[in-house]
């Protein structure tokens, strides 16, 4: 027992230098450790057998290289080719032709309805009133486009019925459908034409002289169709004038006779035209006689 405590100091002894080189080696190691993890920051686990194995890198896995056959090939340019369908070329002429149909639609309008006289009579109502710009051009053809409407309903009515429904119910083709409506505004155009002007017509185009008023071409009616028109305006247009006429020659004669010559009888005669159309409803009478030449 003695002897057991007499060993007590070299025992403690000896573990203090345990511990002093516990400590040392904890030293020496740890800068060394951490200077190779940063060295190395990463640990890579390959799990290769079910066990996980780390401080090694792994190499990277190459990417598998395409085989030739999934590769697609690119045309070269004398391989290069366009297929049109038959559909598709279809489609594309009857859409140049609606554009077409929509570029002459202004024209059409024009020559085939009774906008023509309508817009020419009013605009000689205004030169013939002395007012260069009122009402506004804006207005005047506004108006015409209205009016030609209202006398051109049963026209496009009938239109209607007998060509654009069936077509759009798919009962005619769209040939068919043109000839039906191309029947009532001939019936319409053939009763505006004077007899002279189908006449030069028929003469200019040197064409073999149809039987009847009804087997003339379109090509040739609408142009004497218009120059009816423009016959008809001119008419309307002097009995207009002449009343407006009577007015000036009276005031640029009272001017004369009273030496004011150099005032302007524009100026004068001007608010006599203007009360003259106003009391007598110029243009009432005038949209009357316009509707009613159609009737």
């Amino acid at each position: 027992m003695a002897r057991r405590w007499g060993n007590l100091p070299g025992i403690l002894h000896a573990r203090r230098l345990a511990i002093a080189g516990l400590l040392v080696a904890a030293a020496v190691v740890g800068p060394v450790t951490i200077a190779y993890a940063g060295q190395q920051p990463s640990v890579v686990t390959v799990a290769a057998t079910g066990a996980a194995t780390s401080g090694w890198v792994a190499a990277p896995t190459p990417s598998p290289v395409p085989s030739p056959a999934s590769v697609p090939a690119v045309p070269s340019p004398g391989d290069l080719s366009v297929s049109v369908g038959g559909g598709d070329r279809n489609q594309a002429i009857s859409i140049i032709i609606l554009m077409t149909v929509l570029s002459v639609a202004p024209a059409i309008l024009l020559m085939t309805t009774a906008f023509t006289k309508i817009a020419v009579v009013l605009s000689l109502t205004r030169n013939a009133l002395g007012t260069p710009t009122i009402p506004p051009n804006q207005v005047l053809a506004g108006l015409a486009l209205f009016l030609s409407i209202f006398v051109m309903s049963p026209v496009l009515s009938e239109i209607n019925d007998v060509a654009i429904t069936p077509y759009r119910q798919t009962q005619i083709s769209q040939e068919r459908a043109i000839e039906r409506a191309q029947v009532p505004l001939k019936k319409f155009m053939l009763a505006q034409t004077g007899p002279t002007e189908l006449q030069t017509m028929i003469k200019l185009s040197r064409e073999e002289a149809p039987k009847t008023r009804d087997d003339v071409s379109m090509t040739t009616l609408i142009p004497a169709f218009v120059l009816s028109e423009l016959k008809a305006a001119f008419i309307i247009g002097f009995v207009i004038f002449l009343p407006f006429l009577i007015i000036d020659l009276v005031v640029g004669s009272a001017l004369m006779s009273m030496g004011m010559m150099m005032l302007p009888p524009i100026m004068i005669s001007l608010p006599f035209k203007l009360l003259l159309f106003v009391m007598v409803d110029g243009w009432n009478l005038i949209t009357t006689a316009l509707v009613s030449s159609y009737r």
